[in-house]
């Protein structure tokens, strides 16, 4: 076997409940290279990825590392082999420095005392040697989210890892952060640490990528090496046919409808500022901007999850007092940013997390009918096409794209007025984007009115129908007529342009 390559998998098979969530998958690492996984939601790179951290085992193929064939029954077996993984959502303990954390479960100990010193030495000569920004007694909760990542990656190379997982390492980084992490990334490579990076931000893992491995429906769609990449063929791979998009620029358009929501000069302490905004009905109004600009709070004060200090909201024209039961009631709806620990119960069945939003329509004198509450785990299934199509399993276990699906769903089985959306596609595959935004267009079609927060400029481009720029906790530029660039919204943002409305 060829000694460059580090991990070999041959036709890896996984069956859940009669679905072939991999089908004889073939992926290797060479020592020293950066592989990105690429694939829609639900394409199995999750999958494939738990099996080679031991979370699940294969149902058929081999795994071999530095040339032996090895067993994974457990993430113990994969870190013996040096196999270590990041996630998305960082397992730190906060009120832990930075050493406690990296040595929390492999202490350096002698006659039942814990040797600190020793600890201290090995992570201070690693953070030496990386030229990572870091001090070994820094409290981690002090920290930037880029540093706790550089925790996470540090943990890794002090338990000997040859192998690290990043699973979309960027999705809460700012863009220095992530030119940061882009920069340790190029460090580890040149050492020989091979990465493999899972990422739905194409423009990224073009330019880190020495290979790409798409897949496709449990299947190997393609296998690109760096000096072939070509955007639009590999997007092609990954989805199986063309994406509507418009991201260049948009043609935005001014409704005539009546107004659903009306914002009269809203104000929070230290968020926003004097906002005034209305939004028609069947109308897409995205807020933008720089993060900390208020966006988020301003929609969780409409909700009624957040107080407000002054100003006035007014739905179909009569003063509207905002409290979640109330707004609900009222026809509201709430797409939060993070998804897994506000939008849904990961513990809770697909069927479960669309009967939270609907046990007034499930329900009668107290009791819950079954017969209902299924029914509409699979209306909701039907509506937002989940897959697999199994209203029964657990949402935890499903993809970012398909987890978003549902929390769309159980808004989707109810007579909405008002979707606001934050962040809808953060962390999420192209073609699952593509759906949501043909969701949210659909909904705009029935008559919804949709306010939402968008940072992807792209995405922002791709929906909205009118665009108010925020800085600062203020309203910097609307957008409500004609065509708009990126270099607009940008120029807004960062207080370059100075006029108010175009």
């Amino acid at each position: 076997m060829d000694k460059a390559i580090l991990l070999e998998m041959n036709n890896i098979e996984k069956i859940f409940a009669h679905v072939q969530a991999l089908d004889r998958v073939n992926f290797q690492v060479r020592r020293g290279e950066v592989h990105t996984l690429l694939g829609e939601n639900g394409a199995g790179k999750s999958t494939l990825i738990k099996i080679l951290t031991g979370v699940y085992p294969k149902d058929g193929g081999q795994i071999f590392m530095e040339g032996r064939e090895v067993n994974i029954a457990s993430r113990e077996d994969a870190a013996a082999l040096g196999i270590s993984v990041i996630f998305q959502e960082l397992s730190l303990i906060p009120t832990l420095c930075v050493y406690q954390n990296i040595m929390l479960g492999k202490e350096f100990s002698r006659f039942g005392f814990v040797q600190a010193k020793k600890e201290k030495k090995k992570i201070a000569d690693l953070i030496e040697y990386y030229g990572f920004s870091l001090g070994v007694n820094d409290i981690v909760e002090t920290l930037s989210v880029a540093q706790m990542q550089m925790v996470e990656i540090l943990k890794a190379l002090a338990a000997d890892a040859k192998l690290i997982i990043m699973d979309e390492p960027t999705a809460s980084l700012s863009s220095h952060e992530s030119k940061l992490l882009f920069s340790i990334i190029d460090q580890l490579r040149e050492r020989g640490v091979s990465i493999i990076y899972i990422s739905h931000r194409l423009e990224e893992v073009f330019k880190l990528s020495d290979r790409i491995t798409i897949l496709r429906d449990g299947k190997i769609a393609g296998v690109v090496e760096k000096n072939q990449i070509n955007p639009s063929e590999i997007i092609k791979m990954m989805i199986g046919k063309s994406v509507s998009e418009a991201t260049a620029s948009r043609m935005l358009r001014q409704s005539e409808e009546e107004t659903v929501l009306s914002i009269q000069h809203l104000c929070c302490l230290g968020a926003y500022e004097d906002v005034s905004l209305e939004v028609k009905r069947g109308e897409v109004l995205v807020l933008t901007g720089l993060v900390g600009s208020g966006r988020t709070e301003l929609i969780r004060a409409i909700y009624g999850a957040d107080p407000y200090d002054s100003g006035k909201i007014e739905l179909e024209g009569k003063p509207y007092q905002p409290q979640i039961k109330k707004a609900v009631a009222e026809g509201f709806g709430l797409i939060p940013e993070d998804r897994r620990t506000q939008g849904l119960s990961p513990l809770l069945s697909v069927t479960g997390n669309v009967a939270l939003t609907n046990y007034d329509k499930i329900s009668s004198k107290g009791f819950v009918s079954k017969a209902r509450e299924e029914e509409l785990g699979r209306h909701a299934v039907r509506l937002v096409d989940l897959r697999p199509p199994n209203p029964n399993v657990l949402a935890g276990n499903l993809s970012g794209g398909n987890q978003q699906k549902v929390v769309l769903g159980k808004w989707l089985t109810r007579n909405l007025k008002v979707l606001l959306i934050d962040e809808p596609t953060v962390g999420i595959d192209i073609g699952a984007k593509d759906e949501i935004y043909q969701i949210i267009e659909t909904l705009s079609q029935n008559g919804v009115a949709v306010l939402m927060v968008s940072s992807d400029i792209a995405e922002v481009l791709r929906v909205a129908h009118r665009i108010i720029v925020m800085r600062e906790g203020k309203i910097a530029k609307e957008f409500h007529t004609g065509i708009v660039t990126q270099e607009d919204i940008l120029m807004a943002s960062s207080g370059l342009d100075t006029e108010g409305e175009v």
